[in-house]
């Protein structure tokens, strides 16, 4: 008996020991940001730490590209998902707190406009038709289908779309009322993009805006909108095909990480973004993104090599850019 509770012990302290051992070992990855690259950042981290056999931890949390970046100046996050270019005050914020940073495209996004299924009247829509429904102005006043477009129905427009802290709302705004942020405020909101799903394909009347894959995810449930940019010119629906020709104006945009050049130290997070760029071009395609040529992964990698810091965005949402664009400017290390 003795013997017996004396190997017992032996083996709790060695437990202990072993434990002590692996939580001091324990290195940890922390990204936090927007939900339209999470997908793609989340599948990465899957399989990086199945490659690593769960020797390096990575988390990734949603707070929306813009409370990603806070996050992000204040040194709390190694790595920061952002569905659009880093801002002047986010620049200003980071520089306030010596955070410096390396930019990183991953891949294009083709945000959608979706409706609920059983909508059997929404054909195709206007960029013109999509400013008079979510301008401030259309705050309280534009309230039916048929105040937007006359053949539209006589019924209420229920309204789902990106929340204030993301990225999605910036550029949706940008791209479509012609200034960031600039937007009516009685529609449902959400930085999580499930939420907003769930909520067009609840409704009849709905209609949002969200990230690619998240329509993707949820073909069942949804129907995307063809976008019409200006009059006379053809709708167009959101595709790899469409994203990639630069036809899908001007809901189509590039999509990043930024990385803390101080964590570029720690071998762990050095080694997740090598495994992001030579692998991330796969998982961004099964996640249903469109991936960046090959010789755009290649450039980050060199970038990451380098610490190339700052942005070649000058600290505004840029709308309409092209992947080729993208490439000429992210070329110049």
């Amino acid at each position: 008996m003795f013997k017996q509770s004396k190997l017992v012990s032996a083996l709790a302290v060695a437990g202990v020991a072993l434990f002590g051992a692996s939580a001091v070992q324990a290195q940890v990855v922390k990204i936090d940001g927007s939900s339209t690259v999470y997908p793609i950042t989340e599948a990465v981290a899957e399989e990086f730490q199945k490659a690593k056999k769960n020797a390096i931890k990575v988390t990734v949390g949603i707070s929306g590209t813009g409370g990603g970046f806070k996050k992000f100046c204040r040194g709390e996050t190694d790595i920061s998902n952002a569905s659009r270019p880093i801002l002047k005050k986010e620049m200003d914020a980071c520089k306030e707190t010596g955070v410096q940073y390396v930019e990183l495209p991953v891949a294009f996004d083709a945000l959608t406009v979706v409706t609920n299924p059983k909508n059997a009247f929404l054909k195709q829509i206007t960029v013109d038709e999509l400013k008079l429904m979510w301008e401030p102005a259309a705050q309280g006043k534009i309230t039916k289908w048929n105040q937007v477009n006359p053949a539209w129905p006589d019924a209420p427009i229920k309204l789902f779309g990106a929340g204030a802290d993301s990225g999605t709302f910036d550029y949706f705004t940008e791209a479509v009322v012609g200034k960031a942020k600039s937007s009516r405020g009685d529609y449902t909101a959400s930085e999580d993009d499930n939420v907003l799903v769930q909520g067009v394909s609840r409704d009849v009347n709905a209609i949002g805006y969200f990230g690619y894959a998240y329509y993707a995810e949820n073909t069942a449930k949804l129907k995307a909108v063809p976008i019409v940019e200006k009059a006379g010119k053809p709708a167009v629906l959101p595709s790899e095909e469409s994203v990639l020709k630069g036809t899908y104006q001007p809901l189509s945009r590039p999509i990043f990480i930024y990385v803390n050049a101080k964590s570029l130290d720690k071998p762990e997070v050095k080694e997740f973004l090598e495994y992001y760029m030579k692998d991330g071009a796969k998982l961004t395609k099964e996640v249903k993104y469109v991936p960046l040529p090959a010789k755009a992964y290649t450039v980050n990698l060199e970038h990451i090599a380098k610490k190339k810091l700052g942005t070649v965005f000058g600290g505004t949402a840029e709308v309409g850019i092209t992947i080729e664009e993208l490439q000429k400017r992210e070329a110049k290390i």
